[in-house]
Parts: C-alpha cells; structure tokens; sequence
C-alpha cells in the first residue's frame, strides 16, 4: 500500500518554516507522496484576521511556490469542496474512500498535538490513522505521548529540526508594522 503524508494547515500565511517541514517530509521520511491540504477554514480559529489571504488566493500562492521551489509534493484543494464546519477526521475519511489503496498518514506540529483533544473525533484519529509529529519549541513530544497510553504507538515522533517560526509570528510583525518578507515566501 501507498503512504502519503497530509501536512494540513492553513499557510496563513506560507512561510520558510512549512517549506522546510515540507522538505524534510519530502526528503527524509520514507513517505511515497506529500500532500499540503490546504485548509480555508480552521474550526479553532477565528474567522477575522485582517492580515491572512482569501483561500483561494493562498492556494494558487502555495502552488505556485512549491511548482518554483521544486519540491515534488501536491497541493491539495481537498478541503475547499467539503461541507463545513471542516474536521480532520472528515477530510481523511473522504480521501480514504476516493483512494482505498492509499493509506493517509496526517502530519501536524507538536504544538497541534498538545491540543489534539480539542479536535473533532480526535480518538477516532489516534486510533484509525499514525500520526506524524514534528517538534515544535516549547512542546515535549514524548510527554505528550506518554499521556495517550496505548494510543502512542500510532504517534510517531519525527527528527525533524526545529522550526521555530510561525505563522502567528509573522501576522504578528505585520500587525506591529515590520518587514517580515525575509519570512514568507
């Protein structure tokens, strides 16, 4: 069977950082395909940000960069089609039945996995898929693990290096009126 890592997120905006987690994903697991999933709605996240992108516009923006980057891994509109509120498990169970031999493996920050149990059917996610987490600062990974008991052995940790930049950061800088095209790409 197929795998291919789901890196979601809303790119909002796109930066170094989910270059370098998309490369690394690309280039050092033993993943067969990538997919960037585009999210134009988070349901943890609120809806008023004066400094993100329309969906659409980020989407063509993400393409366009990984197509100039080289980096062999598709950009997913997945989620722009799908009823809202948009949940996680909802997006992995349609791909599951759209591509049976395929098998989907999501790929969140650990920052993500700290709060995982405010996700919808987040069990249903531990138990059903692996999850692939990179390391982001401040979160301790294998704490984080130890607390979901048996459900761990379907979380695996990556070695990934650090990423320390967020998209968080750079709405902030533009908010405080900074340069921050050193950043996003």
């Amino acid at each position: 069977m197929k795998t291919c890592g789901l890196y979601f997120g809303s790119f909002n905006p796109f930066h170094i950082g989910h270059l370098a987690v998309t490369n690394y994903l690309v280039s050092f697991t033993e993943l067969d395909s990538v997919r960037l999933v585009v999210s134009p709605l988070n349901p943890l996240k609120s809806g008023n940000d004066p400094y993100g992108s329309e969906p659409q516009e980020r989407l063509l923006h993400i393409r366009k960069v990984m197509e100039e980057k080289k980096l062999p891994a598709e950009v997913s509109d997945v989620e722009f089609s799908l009823p809202v509120p948009l949940y996680t498990v909802n997006t992995l169970h349609h791909l599951q039945q759209k591509e049976p031999g395929t098998c989907f493996i999501p790929v969140i920050g650990a920052d993500n996995l700290a709060q995982i149990e405010r996700w919808y059917a987040w069990d249903t996610i531990l138990k059903e898929f692996i999850l692939y987490v990179y390391p982001r600062e401040g979160v301790d990974g294998e704490a984080l693990c130890r607390k979901y008991g048996s459900l761990a052995k379907r979380i695996v940790l990556l070695p990934a290096p650090l990423i320390t930049i967020s998209s968080t950061f750079i709405r902030e800088g533009l908010a405080q009126g900074k340069n921050m095209n050193g950043f996003v790409v």
